[in-house]
């Protein structure tokens, strides 16, 4: 499942350090490494969209990639806000620092005294965890993150080892910082 993001995004910081422009064929994935070039299938569509990946996200559960406007544009997915895809990475633009771990992302707060309280619960068991703040245009939240995973099996293993222990709802993010 696909959604898109835009106006309230315009402009700011992408992961990979560029501005995001809304008009511009990209798009976020959570571990696909950044300069990952991708083919999109709307299945309901059945049209088709190469975008570039520059950012990190969905970070809603359920979705593997957030679309520019331009991408959902080209997909015919603006008034539905969300699509089922398929997914093709088709080429890969090398960074010269190479590619993150993969973390496991248990969660997201708006105080940062419950992000450290569940980090203080959590992180011990997979070291190199970290809360990470975040300035979205809904305010500033801090993310959860725990583990560095060099597999994404792996990560998706501890993800779910998580979820029932903890009643989580995880998700698995790749470090570009």
């Amino acid at each position: 499942m696909a959604s898109w993001y835009g106006p309230g995004f315009h402009g700011n910081k992408t992961a990979n350090g560029e501005r995001y422009d809304m008009h511009k064929l990209t798009a976020a994935h959570r571990t696909l490494p950044l300069g990952s070039i991708a083919v999109v299938r709307s299945v309901s569509t059945g049209r088709k969209v190469t975008v570039r990946i520059n950012d990190r996200g969905p970070f809603a559960r359920g979705r593997v990639l957030d679309l520019s406007l331009a991408g959902a544009e080209a997909l015919g997915m603006i008034g539905n806000g969300t699509d089922q895809i398929e997914l093709q990475v088709v080429g890969y633009q090398a960074r010269p620092e190479g590619m993150g771990v993969l973390r496991v992302q248990i969660g997201a707060f708006a105080d940062p005294l419950n992000a450290r309280g569940l980090f203080e619960q959590v992180g011990a068991q997979y070291p190199g965890g970290r809360v990470v703040q975040v300035d979205l245009r809904e305010g500033r939240r801090y993310r959860v993150q725990v583990g560095q995973f060099s597999t994404e099996a792996d990560a998706q293993a501890a993800a779910s080892r998580l979820d029932t222990q903890y009643r989580l709802q995880s998700f698995v993010v790749r470090d570009d910082g």
